[in-house]
């Protein structure tokens, strides 16, 4: 790279003075600069482009040479190849600008007026809307001004990768002003090199053009990136396809492709237009979807997607895991690589059996997970989070088959001599290599005490959450015997509840008073007070129930054959006969429950209020997170020898749900070293003579 590009960064933002002056909001510079950005490197590429042709083709005659030109396909503007007229050449004169510009506006092919926005209507897209902008900036009276100022920046000297890392730092600062979403579209140079490092370790030396996607491209920079890096340390011919949705960046990249061999860059919405590239799959796959954005406004065509790419659907508010399964989908079966970008929500959001957890199963089921990568704080430009590389691989060699290897890349960064934005740390060539080196060897590493890199099977991953029912039993350890019955399939099943038939129920209200109940089946009310038994009923008769608690209300309920009640300190229910002699019976652990229903008024029963009174169990549903086995027979086995070790309440087993998470900081944790005891005493002993000295200076 020609160190020099990156002087011209500071006279791009000089331009912003101008639109500082005129009173425009910080927040809207990427609108007013990003056409005149567009429009320099357009103008320079094309110069940059003749001059090789005449010097290839040495060609005389000027209608020749267009002819050539134009069969390049890489745009044509009358005015810079025929009349050999710049922006600068224009700015000279301030009288005749504005005929000027717009002829110059003018002058270019039908596909960059379109990408530029030149002369668009108010229905049609506009991209970089430069003749809206220019509009604007007549009616501050700055344009002039403006292009004068773009006009001094010289691209020419430049080639694609150049300029490509000029897009990089100034579409960072656009990102940082314009409070756009973090991480969304700028990666960062050394995380650009990292990944073509990364991928150049599965390349293969051959004559095959390398297809690399990048389905979330922005303005190319990682797509692009990837490519000239690859292309510097490979001779393998390369061909690069993105999507992108951002008018704005998708312009960008679309007229920078033109200047690139084998460049196709599409313009939607990569998980409703699924029409662009339907018929490809590629060797390579490059992303840094955008995170923590939601996907409500097309919820609808997600959910009735029909293309199979979606194995499951993550969170609303965070649609990044559909960009990596459509990927995934375009990865070629055989023969495919990816590297995506993500942050750390991906690892471990989701308990098992939510769409997040079903996403990362449906990755290591395919065993396509080949590594995950923790980058270091303050990387990118505008997010200071820790974010992570997932390295996909459709092919893992057969001693990777079902492992994977975690690199825990956080310390390996240095400082930027100056932030750029949030980002205050780069990695060097010695900090990726380091991680690209452990990811060849695919085995455990320590760097400096510290684990670095460690290998997993895959089912270290997985884990059981299994549900049980669990009995509460009492002081002695026991619960309430149900009684038994034969269901349909003729199999012994416990009943639900014990039916009893009381005579009366005495409870203390919340407010303390005693209260007896006798009449369990009412039929008639105070028609002063209520307008309707089901009015009664709705008022005063459920409120009352409901009231009562068998645990807090001292509740007996009375039946002909007996009295039961719940001791709150032995936790269990106790039966106490009537007749002599009286019998006091603990049944165990349980629930009184005191049901209130309304019954309706039939043809043949009048309208009714009914009381009733069960016995049951006191259940309560609860899981266990169980290591996973991937054998089901040895699985079952560790689910039970888990539940005999740590379960000591009766339970029946409920649902089992398989859930997969990565949790970076329990497998790379380093425990903090405490001082040792004898340390501290003999730290707190010398500042106790310390203070006892300088008593006896002060003469205390």
């Amino acid at each position: 790279m020609s160190n020099n590009i990156l002087k011209y960064e500071s006279d791009i933002w000089k331009t912003a003075d101008l639109l500082i002056g005129a009173g425009i909001k910080q927040s809207d510079f990427p609108k007013f600069m990003m056409p005149f950005f567009a429009l320099v490197m357009v103008e320079s590429r094309l110069i940059r482009e003749a001059n090789r042709i005449r010097e290839e083709e040495n060609i005389e005659d000027t209608e020749d040479f267009i002819e050539i030109f134009q069969l390049e396909g890489l745009g044509y503007n009358d005015y810079v190849i025929r009349k050999e007229i710049t922006l600068k050449d224009i700015c000279k004169n301030d009288k005749t600008f504005d005929t000027d510009f717009d002829g110059y506006l003018k002058a270019f092919d039908a596909e960059t007026k379109y990408l530029l926005g030149v002369n668009k209507g108010n229905d049609e897209e506009k991209f970089l809307d430069i003749t809206g902008v220019s509009g604007l900036l007549k009616k501050k009276r700055i344009l002039f001004n403006t292009v004068k100022a773009w006009s001094e920046i010289d691209l020419l000297p430049f080639n694609n990768s150049d300029i490509t890392t000029l897009e990089e730092h100034i579409k960072r600062k656009w990102a940082d002003i314009s409070a756009e979403t973090a991480g969304e579209q700028y990666t960062p140079d050394d995380i650009i090199s990292l990944i073509s490092e990364l991928i150049a370790t599965k390349i293969e030396d051959n004559d095959e053009f390398l297809t690399i996607y990048d389905a979330t491209c922005g303005g190319g920079n990682l797509l692009f990136g990837v490519e000239d890096k690859i292309q510097e340390i490979s001779n393998r011919p390369t061909a690069t396809y993105g999507q992108e949705w951002n008018d704005a960046l998708y312009a960008l990249a679309k007229i920078e492709s033109r200047f690139r061999k084998d460049t196709y860059i599409e313009y939607g919405n990569t998980i409703t237009e699924i029409g662009k590239f339907f018929d490809k799959s590629f060797n390579i796959a490059v992303a840094n979807p955008p995170y923590g954005v939601d996907w409500k406004g097309f919820e609808k065509e997600v959910k009735t997607d029909e293309t199979d790419r979606f194995h499951a659907l993550p969170s609303i508010s965070d649609g990044q895991f559909l960009f990596t399964q459509h990927i995934l989908s375009k990865l070629e079966n055989d023969n495919g690589f990816g590297v995506i970008v993500h942050n750390g929500s991906t690892l471990f959001s989701g308990d098992a059996g939510s769409g997040e957890s079903n996403i990362r199963k449906h990755f290591f089921d395919n065993d396509w997970v080949e590594a995950l990568i923790q980058m270091p704080q303050d990387e990118f430009f505008n997010t200071g989070i820790y974010t992570y590389l997932w390295v996909f691989n459709k092919n893992k060699p057969a001693n990777r088959k079902d492992k994977v290897i975690l690199i825990d890349g956080s310390n390996q960064w240095e400082l930027l001599k100056k932030s750029k934005g949030k980002k205050r740390r780069q990695m060097n060539a010695d900090n990726r290599k380091a991680i690209v080196d452990a990811f060849v060897n695919f085995e455990d590493v320590q760097l400096d005490g510290k684990d670095f890199a460690k290998v997993f099977d895959k089912w270290h991953f997985y884990y059981n959450k299994q549900s049980i029912i669990l009995t509460n039993v009492d002081e002695n350890g026991k619960a309430i015997q149900m009684p038994t019955k034969t269901n349909r399939a003729g199999e012994t099943v416990e009943e639900k509840a014990i039916k009893l038939n009381p005579t009366q129920l005495e409870f203390t209200s919340l407010e303390g008073e005693v209260k007896k109940l006798s009449n369990f089946k009412i039929t008639t009310f105070d028609n002063t007070a209520y307008n309707s038994l089901e009015d009664y009923f709705n008022q005063e008769v459920k409120e009352l129930i409901n009231s009562i608690d068998y645990k807090e209300s001292n509740l007996k309920i009375h039946t002909a054959k007996a009295i039961y009640s719940y001791d709150t300190e032995k936790e269990t229910i106790v039966e106490t006969t009537v007749a002599e002699p009286v019998e006091v019976k603990e049944l165990g652990n349980g629930k009184i429950l005191v049901k209130a229903t309304y019954k309706k008024e039939t043809k043949t029963k009048d309208a009714s209020i009914r009381i009733t009174v069960e016995l049951s169990k006191d259940t309560v549903k609860d899981y266990e997170i169980i290591p996973y086995h991937p054998i089901e027979a040895d699985n079952q086995k560790q689910i039970a020898d888990f539940m005999a070790k740590y379960v000591t309440r009766p339970f029946e087993y409920s649902d089992n749900v398989i859930g997969v998470e990565i949790n970076f900081n329990k497998i790379f944790y380093v425990p903090e070293q405490l001082t040792p005891i004898t340390d501290l005493q003999a730290e707190l002993e010398s500042l106790e003579n310390e203070l006892a000295n300088l008593e006896n200076e002060l003469g205390l």
